[in-house]
């Protein structure tokens, strides 16, 4: 699965907004989530080791039904840096009830061109339709936060 998107913003913002601890912070996880960064190496063969918690009534809801603890302790592992253009990493996928854990592998580009940097998205599918669906529509919604924290920052004059 490929996602797109370009932001009136430079590399550098963009790139802190992927690698550091204040920028994951600020807008990683879906609508109605929160997260906390527990471990972040950025290098090959590093962790992010981060907390994701449902925080808005929907979410708090589904968790629930699905029998999924309010607060997942996730884990990514990096397995490429290039400074300012290409994060790869796979994502341990080991909260999904009755699922075996599996690694979702996903490569994040950065490209700068005229209007700002277009973005690149691309990731593993999940072990079924219905979790890729989700998957899919999990990132729409941080990247869409990720899209309205840099325009907040820009009309702030912090970009």
């Amino acid at each position: 699965m490929t996602l797109e998107r370009v932001y009136q913003a430079d590399v550098q913002d963009v790139w802190d907004l992927w690698t550091t601890k204040d920028g994951i912070e600020s807008w990683w996880g879906p609508g109605g989530f929160t997260v906390t960064v527990r471990k972040l190496e950025l290098r090959p063969g590093g962790e992010l080791l981060y907390a994701m918690t449902a925080i808005d009534p929907p979410q708090v809801e589904f968790m629930k039904k699905a029998g999924m603890p309010l607060t997942q302790e996730l884990r990514i592992t990096y397995t490429e840096i290039v400074l300012l253009r290409r994060l790869a990493y796979v994502h341990l996928a080991d909260f999904i009830p009755g699922v075996e854990p599996y690694d979702v592998a996903t490569v994040v580009e950065l490209q700068p061109i005229a209007e700002g940097v277009r973005m690149i998205l691309s990731l593993d599918a999940m072990h079924s339709d219905e979790w890729t669906e989700r998957a899919v529509m999990g990132w729409n919604s941080e990247l869409d936060k990720l899209g309205a924290l840099i325009l907040a920052r820009k009309v702030g004059g912090r970009s």
